[in-house]
């Protein structure tokens, strides 16, 4: 899988996370400990979208 195509899987990733967090959010009885962890996941998959981008910003400037 091609760094751009691992990207796009993880933006995917992200916004999945982003939808069942929005759907837990508005339960009446929504489970702290789930959002939580919900949005533990989303930081994860954040940081290492930015890590794999810097990476290819990088390499695009070494090659230019």
């Amino acid at each position: 899988m091609s760094v751009e195509a691992h990207i796009r899987s993880l933006q995917v990733k992200h916004a999945e996370l982003e939808s069942t967090l929005s759907e837990e959010i508005a339960r009446p009885h929504s489970d702290f400990y789930i959002i939580k962890d919900l949005k533990k996941q989303k930081l994860i998959i954040k940081e290492e979208i930015a890590r794999l981008m810097h990476g290819l910003a990088t390499q695009h400037q070494s090659a230019s």
